[in-house]
């Protein structure tokens, strides 16, 4: 199992939820949180125009399978692209800490 996270704009959640359904990618926490402005994001403050350093997007998080997780990130990437940010983790042991499930069973 892997995780995947997923560092996007806000406007790209459905696309990755869409493609998340189609691998059967069951769940996935979701965050607001502020990110790396790669392309010189411009706000007007106080009549100065600003170059932002950080801008609002979403972390994605989710356990993957490793049997679809390189078809997963190629349709997450197609959703986001091209923002966003993408990275997987191997993932050493998974537990349901309510019913002690481990592995896949906890997922």
């Amino acid at each position: 199992m892997k995780m995947l996270h997923a560092l996007v704009p806000p406007h790209a959640l459905d696309g990755v939820r869409r493609a998340f359904e189609r691998h059967a990618v069951l769940g996935m926490t979701v965050a607001e949180v502020l990110g790396p402005a790669t392309d010189g994001h411009r706000s007007v403050h106080r009549g100065a125009v600003v170059v932002d350093q950080m801008v609002p997007c979403l972390r994605i998080e989710s356990i993957v399978h490793d049997e679809v997780i390189e078809r997963v990130v190629d349709e997450v990437a197609a959703a986001v692209h091209p923002e966003g940010r993408l990275w997987v983790v191997p993932l050493e042991l998974v537990t349901r800490v309510r019913t002690g499930e481990r592995g896949a069973d906890a997922v």
